[in-house]
């Protein structure tokens, strides 16, 4: 079996930031991507998010950023991620999904299927999009409505007609709220009161929230979002919602009924659509084997590199989890690799 000295799995940002900086520095490497098709998780996302709002996506290396403000964003973003592979010629193999990846004797083994890789090192580029997220409340299973996640959402024109339930504190649920409150009923809950942002994120501020989220990772807690510290802000399109009340959020219920929910004072209200815009969880699983969590739950980092197996790189983790950390990481596990296959070497 050819000996790889890197595997890097995922072809999202932080995967394809990584192989460029390793096929620049010489290191023989392979790209595992789960999807058929370039784009990474961007080429998920629903139709209705363009360009415009995500305030762009910061540019890959070596590379700008596609500047197509009203295209939608999966298949904008998709785009420019297939010209980049095409262009830097990076070693993608998909589609791949790994199954795990395991340590033997001085190799890490990455099994998929009944295919194998074997590699010195290994950068996971895994994000988190295959992981929603879904908090159990009691009687969830009961509701006799509809209940999707942000991974199933199909658009405003889905819901007309029908009340709905927005659940979650982040970007999305503020961008959902921001295109069904125009259209349809809606109602918006989270367990903590939102934190607004008046003004725009500068560097300094940006660097500060991401420096917080770094510290959790650094101690082996399980990452924090990065908007859990830099806050909310509504977008321009946002602005009618906001006027029609969209954004007077609730304290969560207590439990879901059949026709609605619950709330703490046992008051019942009626709803049609519970819409669970409550994030995502890393998709870690299948380095399972390799027992890198920390007593805290998390993956502990020195950088990108883990603590338990230094062999490990992980990007698009924790504070890396933006597109610009994204680069930055691709870059940093690029160096560690590069550094750790020279000492093997000596």
């Amino acid at each position: 079996m050819k000996v790889h000295g890197s595997v890097v799995i995922g072809g999202g940002q932080a995967g394809l930031s990584a192989s460029y900086h390793l096929r620049r520095r010489g290191v023989d490497h392979v790209l595992l991507d789960a999807n058929r098709h370039p784009g990474g998780a961007w080429q998920h996302r629903w139709d209705s998010l363009t360009m415009a709002d995500v305030h762009g996506v910061a540019a890959l290396p070596d590379s700008d950023a596609p500047d197509v403000d009203g295209e939608r964003a999966n298949v904008a973003v998709a785009r420019y991620f297939a010209d980049y592979e095409r262009e830097h010629d990076l070693p993608v193999v998909r589609p791949v999904r790994v199954d795990r990846v395991s340590s033997e004797r001085d190799l890490l083994v990455v099994r998929a299927g009944d295919r194998t890789w074997a590699a010195a090192t290994i950068v996971n580029a895994t994000g988190t999009w295959d992981r929603p997220f879904v908090p159990r409340y009691p009687g969830i299973e009961t509701f006799a409505g509809e209940q999707l996640h942000t991974v199933d959402y199909p658009g405003p024109e889905a819901f007309l007609g029908r009340r709905v339930l927005v659940v979650g504190g982040g970007a999305s649920a503020v961008q959902f709220l921001g295109e069904l409150a125009p259209v349809t009923d809606t109602l918006w809950v989270t367990r903590r009161p939102p934190l607004w942002r008046s003004t725009e994120l500068d560097r300094v501020a940006g660097h500060q929230a991401v420096a917080l989220v770094e510290e959790r990772v650094r101690r082996g807690l399980p990452p924090a979002s990065v908007v859990s510290v830099t806050g909310l802000a509504l977008r321009d399109q946002d602005r009618l919602a906001d006027s029609l009340g969209a954004y007077r959020r609730r304290p969560m219920f207590a439990s879901i009924q059949p026709d609605g929910v619950r709330w703490a004072d046992g008051s019942v209200e009626h709803v049609d659509v519970i819409l669970w815009a409550t994030g995502f969880r890393p998709a870690v699983g299948h380095l399972a084997p390799l027992r890198l969590r920390s007593p805290h739950g998390g993956i502990q980092l020195d950088g990108t590199t883990a603590v338990a197996d230094s062999r490990v790189q992980l990007v698009g983790y924790g504070p890396s989890a933006s597109t610009i950390g994204a680069n930055r990481a691709g870059r940093a596990a690029a160096i560690a690799v590069a550094r750790g296959l020279s000492a093997v070497a000596a």
